[in-house]
């Protein structure tokens, strides 16, 4: 891969995770399985526990999704929760692994308003996404994810 094929593939990723933050907070399934690997492996073990206190805001998230079509169908069932979400990814950093490989990682802040009954009403969560990326069909897809928090806080429900 020379320069500017690595850079236009940089790019790329950084295009497929803003779609990625867009189809979460839209709750998009379809917009969704555009951005995953048809095989891909998506690691949210924990994604909402404080690694401090060890507090999970919200223990419903602690699955790992195999597969576009599961991730896209749970998208449907976070809609019906009540859950909104707000993603925003920050400084990134890519390496690739092979002419159709990379991994990535992105700080990000997230701030979830947890459904009706949590007892928590909100969860802002601080940390990295841990990534594996693959080129097919002439697309860059995420095949791999895993949050690492450095920092959760809640707000508990009234």
């Amino acid at each position: 891969m020379n320069e500017v094929e690595r850079l236009s593939a940089i790019e790329e990723i950084k295009q497929l995770k803003a779609r990625y933050f867009r189809a979460v907070d839209g709750q998009d399934g379809a917009l969704m399985k555009t951005v995953l690997a048809e095989d891909c492996v998506l690691d949210y073990m924990g994604c909402c526990t404080d690694p401090k206190t060890g507090v999970d805001y919200f223990p419903a998230m602690n699955a790992v999704m195999r597969g576009s079509k599961i991730v896209a169908d749970g998208l449907d069932g976070l809609s019906k929760s009540g859950l909104v979400s707000v993603h925003q990814g920050h400084m990134f950093e890519v390496e690739f692994t092979g002419e159709t490989t990379a991994k990535g990682i992105w700080s990000m802040t997230d701030r979830l308003y947890l459904p009706p009954g949590a007892p928590y009403a909100q969860m802002t969560g601080y940390g990295y996404y841990h990534e594996g990326y693959e080129k097919s069909g002439g697309a860059w897809r995420i095949k791999t994810i895993r949050i690492a928090r450095i920092r959760v806080e809640g707000i508990r429900a009234a």
